[in-house]
């Protein structure tokens, strides 16, 4: 359990989610100036290499603190993990979460949790959209 208080460890949390989406965004940009934006229209490369680059980065944070966590490194956690990683790709944390089941042998739920990401988070893409579209 965090030995931080919760208005400080959100603090953690809202600072690296900042600092996250602030490179992303300026990670779309830059690609969209490197490859142009007809490429980057047909494709999201942007995307791909954020939640790519993401998801090695938690990979390396994860290992990093399980061989030299300690108690106070929750607040790295919290501040790159939660935060700056989180901010700058939500799918790093689907990716450590996946490894995280299939490492503990949880294949049914590993399986059963990527299907229903893929499943609800597009579904309801469509019904928000849909929503905004019936309501003009």
């Amino acid at each position: 359990m965090s030995s931080l208080s919760p208005l400080v460890a959100t603090l953690h949390v809202a600072i690296g989610g900042g600092l996250g989406a602030a490179l992303r965004y300026q990670t779309g940009r830059a690609m969209t100036q490197w490859l142009g934006a007809p490429i980057i229209s047909a494709f999201p490369f942007a995307t791909l290499a954020v939640n790519a680059v993401g998801s090695l980065l938690m990979g390396v944070l994860a290992g990093w603190l399980a061989r030299h966590g300690s108690e106070s490194s929750e607040q790295l956690r919290l501040l790159l993990g939660v935060g700056l990683l989180g901010g700058f790709t939500t799918f790093s944390a689907f990716s450590l979460e996946m490894v995280l089941m299939i490492e503990r042998g949880q294949f049914l739920f590993a399986s059963l949790y990527a299907v229903l990401s893929f499943a609800l988070g597009i579904s309801g893409l469509m019904v928000g959209l849909a929503i905004m579209r019936i309501a003009g």
